[in-house]
């Protein structure tokens, strides 16, 4: 997950922030992931970061302390996505979420990467992935982007872990 230096000619996400109901219990999860705790805002909010930066994920319990996670079929976040360097790490996050009793909800090969997505425990939708190489993504004729929505053989997955 390391912070890319390239420039960008355009916007990109910089971080997501979540409303939490148990900031320790959001936390460990995301620590889980490969995150770290670059802050703690008080007792109500923290900042977490991978290779040194600042922050990725922001939690927060300003709001919704206690609170129960939010109905399905309503407007809000579907999913927020973290991305490995290659398929190796993602197996291994694969198998820290899994021993750590979380269920995958599905998983797909979209052929310029491989997802498999999962829920925090506030119900937030949460992908983990790897992109392919750009020179290896699906294209279409005319060239154009062809992603997908394969089965992603998840046991291959993990012995690679």
């Amino acid at each position: 997950m390391a912070q890319s230096s390239e420039t960008t000619s355009g916007p990109r996400i910089g971080h997501v922030h979540l409303k939490v109901a148990d900031l320790e219990r959001a936390i460990a999860f995301y620590r889980l992931l490969g995150f770290e705790v670059m802050q703690h805002f008080g007792t109500q909010a923290a900042f977490l970061g991978a290779d040194g930066y600042h922050h990725h994920i922001g939690l927060n319990t300003w709001q919704s302390a206690g609170a129960p996670p939010a109905p399905p079929g309503h407007a809000g976040l579907y999913h927020l996505a973290v991305l490995y360097p290659d398929r190796a790490a993602l197996a291994r996050v694969l198998t820290r979420v899994l021993e750590a009793g979380f269920a995958l909800e599905g998983a797909a090969d979209h052929g310029v990467s491989e997802a498999v997505y999962l829920r925090d425990p506030d119900g937030n939708g949460v992908e983990l992935y790897r992109d392919r190489a750009p020179e290896d993504w699906p294209r279409d004729r005319a060239g154009q982007l062809a992603m997908g929505n394969a089965r992603l053989d998840v046991a291959a997955l993990l012995a690679e872990a």
